[in-house]
């Protein structure tokens, strides 16, 4: 389980958690006083499930977005420590410096020796500035392209786990070439020979995401959510307002169902009820489960046809005309 701190609550979260407090408070006073109220917990119980699953099975868009971005869920680095009992993490891009946005490195998945690359938050402001909130530097881009090029070196498969609210977008990153980082990592991703497995544990924004993000496998958490620009950004460009992200999520289409319909993910991830903040554990067993299964199915694959099918894949998706 999580970590247990000071709990975040958001405001459709808030009838849940008032009820799950009221049955703790009386659990205590049972405790205390020797009264027997076993029958009425039971029911304040029954009664918390049931809300539970009312509220969680019809979450909206923007509902989604913000438990995507739940200070208290999991993050890469709390993913890697429960499914991989091996990590070796590798750090810097041997030209510049080590981004602690990307953590990267060498793994074991069961029978596989993977490389995994992951966008890492904080779980605190310190941790934050240390993260640079989850968003990479140029730098970030080109240590997850020496991972991968290593893994395709070694014919190792690769596994990123993808969680930004974007790519930095200050001054220095631009200097150092931003957009020329993320492009390029475009271009060998999509040709790299082994296979890729793509999953957005949590925001999915624009070319940060798609930095890490070519993939013979795109797999989404349940609340997570995967777009060219965040609602805030939409709304801002569409009513010069951000407060209009609720209605850009929605047109949007931001979520992981959305995305399955469209064609552009391959499978949801099913999330514990209340999100995957609720239980680290069943959550990065999910996550292990899809990658696994995936994974035995890609490596089974000549080279030749995945690149082939992998290129197949993004040109799918959308639709022009010339």
């Amino acid at each position: 389980m999580a970590k247990k701190n000071k709990q975040f609550v958001l405001a459709f979260e808030k009838p849940i958690v008032d009820l799950e407090e009221k049955i703790a408070e009386m659990r205590e006073y049972a405790r205390a006083s020797g009264l027997d109220l076993e029958a009425d917990i039971r029911r304040l119980e029954k009664k918390a499930a049931q809300l539970r699953k009312e509220i969680y099975a019809n979450l909206n868009r923007w509902q989604r977005v913000q438990l995507a971005r739940h200070p208290q869920r999991p993050y890469a680095l709390d993913y890697i420590a429960r499914i991989c009992p091996y990590f070796e993490e590798l750090h810097g891009d041997r030209r510049f410096a080590d981004d602690k946005a990307i953590v990267s490195g060498l793994a074991m998945l069961e029978e596989f020796s993977v490389v995994i690359i992951g966008q890492q938050k904080g779980k605190d402001t310190k941790e934050n500035l240390y993260r640079n909130f989850g968003m990479p530097h140029p730098e970030g881009y080109r240590k997850a392209l020496r991972l991968m090029e290593l893994a395709a070196k070694f014919n190792k498969p690769v596994i990123t786990l993808i969680d930004t609210p974007g790519a930095y977008p200050g001054i220095g990153a631009e200097e150092r070439g931003q957009a020329e980082a993320i492009a390029y990592n475009l271009f060998r991703m999509a040709r790299l020979p082994v296979p890729i497995i793509n999953v957005i544990i949590g925001e999915g924004a624009s070319g940060g995401a798609l930095g890490i993000g070519v993939g013979d496998r795109i797999l989404m958490m349940e609340n997570s959510w995967y777009s060219v620009i965040s609602p805030e950004g939409c709304a801002a460009i569409l009513w010069r307002d951000a407060a209009f992200a609720p209605k850009a999520a929605e047109a949007m289409k931001v979520t992981a169902p959305d995305l399955l319909q469209l064609g552009v993910i391959d499978e949801i991830i099913k999330e514990p009820e209340g999100g995957a903040h609720r239980d680290y554990d069943a959550s990065a067993k999910a996550v292990k489960e899809a990658i696994l299964k995936h994974l035995r199915e890609l490596v089974k694959i000549p080279t030749k046809k995945l690149l082939e099918q992998r290129m197949e894949k993004f040109s799918k998706m959308g639709a022009w005309v010339e």
